[in-house]
């Protein structure tokens, strides 16, 4: 599929509006499904959230994009908070934020050694160089856990 091609085709099919700059997928995207860029116009998508969700819900992304990119060169509310911007996603029915492409979040439980305290990290922690906040005891890793479906 090219991209921007089919960025052109939900542009006017959606909004009746011409799609002037191009598209891209950037495989960097984690957390979004897609940026606008104002200086220069252009578009990136989260390849992910297309081999993921499949072509309904990227559409609903693009739909997302496409309000950022129409309403920055109408010169009105572009941003999230803005009411035009709202109100035009809610009119050709896009999406608000990005769906998880994690099901899962992991983290880590370290053991303070003098006072006993449990300490949960997202990344490693050096045993080396840190210690425990509580009393500056030696820390040791109990083990790593994983909270399925969890808004943490």
């Amino acid at each position: 599929m090219n991209l921007t091609n089919y960025v052109k085709q939900v542009s006017l099919e959606d909004f009746g509006w011409e799609f002037h700059h191009q598209a891209y997928w950037n495989k960097r995207l984690r957390t979004t499904g897609g940026r606008f860029f104002p200086k220069d116009g252009h578009l990136d998508f989260n390849p992910k959230i297309y081999e993921t969700f499949g072509l309904e819900t990227f559409r609903k992304i693009v739909r997302h994009e496409l309000v950022h990119y129409h309403l920055y060169y109408q010169g009105k509310g572009y941003r999230h908070g803005d009411r035009d911007f709202k109100d035009l996603l809610k009119q050709v029915d896009g999406l608000r934020y990005a769906p998880s492409l994690s099901d899962s979040q992991s983290f880590l439980i370290y053991e303070c050694l003098s006072c006993g305290a449990l300490i949960r990290r997202r990344r490693r922690v050096n045993l080396q160089k840190y210690r425990c906040g509580r009393c500056r005891g030696k820390l040791s890793f109990l083990q790593e856990k994983t909270n399925r479906g969890s808004a943490n």
